[in-house]
């Protein structure tokens, strides 16, 4: 006969998302009794599709605790009951988020900033809280004074310049580092670079930003690539993340810590689209054409979507932290070619998402 799970120790919000399903693999295959949030509408059949997705991957699902959240209103909305459920987590997972290029900005500040400040209160209040972990962007968190809230005029003009989903991102950012410093709730930001497969099998679930670019590649829809020759868009696999993330309160002590998540390894985007290309039997771009006239250029002939274009930058980024964690964890990136490799394959087995149910 079976019994009821044990009562979890950590709350993944956004279980069923790309990153939570990972993360939530991780934390089951460690022995961590894990609680799975669900919205309402949506619970019975999410925690369907979740249990076999685990099971599917070798997973036990018994220390698997699901329940309703709905991260639009105070207290999660959660039920009494499956708020007493949760009564002895200690970790909190807020991989909540609404990931779209295109988002109006009302739906993408409710879910991105309003969203994640209703996680943090609810965090607020755990009895045994040891950390509450909030998953951002790599190209957001770098202000080392953040203010919350902007002044009308300063969001206007962020959510004009970068689009509703980097935009809410970031200030989803700034508010939960201020609000967390307020409360007294101890905080990690993991800001992950662009997430793909996993090492091994390639596997990913995820087919927006970067994916879509290998879309154009392996279509034939990709004569000239945007950007220079030092443009750099790092990438991070599934499986290393989901570690890390997991690993973060068990290292992370104090009240506030921040890690950007990336493979310093990762090829300029020029190397790394010619990796692919050669790998896929496909053409290689011919060229290289600079953002500022792919932005003048309509839509409908360059196939980019304008918010991605903030993405292609020769930027590069600190990871000290993020790398000093991983090195306690005993973690290490796996070879980032054969992980694009190998997710490269997979993407065009899934038909980019086409025979893959979302």
């Amino acid at each position: 006969m079976s019994t009821a799970p044990t009562p979890p120790t950590t709350l993944v919000l956004g279980a069923t998302g790309f990153l939570g399903r990972w993360l939530v693999l991780e934390l089951l295959d460690r022995g961590e009794p894990t609680a799975a949030a669900f919205r309402p509408d949506t619970g019975t059949s999410r925690d369907r599709e979740l249990r076999t997705w685990l099971r599917t991957h070798g997973v036990d699902d018994h220390q698997l605790t699901t329940v309703a959240a709905d991260l639009t209103r105070p207290g999660l909305g959660l039920t009494p009951e499956d708020d007493a459920r949760l009564a002895e987590v200690r970790d909190v997972h807020n991989l909540a988020a609404v990931f779209r290029f295109g988002l109006d900005r009302a739906t993408a500040h409710a879910a991105n900033v309003d969203g994640a400040l209703t996680a943090l209160h609810w965090a607020a209040g755990r009895p045994h809280l040891r950390r509450l972990v909030h998953a951002s962007g790599y190209r957001v968190g770098r202000d080392t004074a953040p203010r919350h809230p902007l002044p009308p005029a300063e969001a206007d003009t962020l959510y004009a310049r970068l689009g509703a989903y980097e935009a809410s991102k970031q200030l989803g950012d700034a508010a939960v580092r201020v609000t967390a410093g307020r409360l007294g709730v101890p905080l990690t930001t993991v800001n992950p670079s662009s997430v793909i497969g996993h090492s091994i099998t390639g596997e990913s679930g995820q087919y927006l930003g970067l994916a879509g670019l290998v879309r154009q590649l392996w279509s034939g829809r990709l004569p000239l690539l945007p950007g220079t020759a030092r443009t750099f868009l790092p990438v991070v696999a599934i499986d290393h993340l989901a570690r890390f993330l997991a690993a973060v309160p068990e290292h992370d002590a104090g009240p506030a810590h921040a890690h950007t998540v990336l493979d310093p390894a990762t090829p300029p985007l020029p190397e790394m689209i010619t990796l692919l290309a050669e790998h896929l039997g496909v053409r290689a771009p011919r060229g290289r054409v600079p953002v500022g006239i792919v932005r003048r250029l309509p839509r409908a002939l360059t196939g980019a979507d304008p918010e991605t274009l903030t993405f292609l930058s020769e930027d590069r980024y600190d990871t000290t932290s993020a790398d000093h964690l991983a090195q306690a964890a005993g973690l290490h990136h796996p070879p980032v070619a054969d992980v694009l490799r190998r997710w490269a394959t997979r993407l065009v087995a899934d038909d980019f998402g086409a025979a893959t149910p979302s």
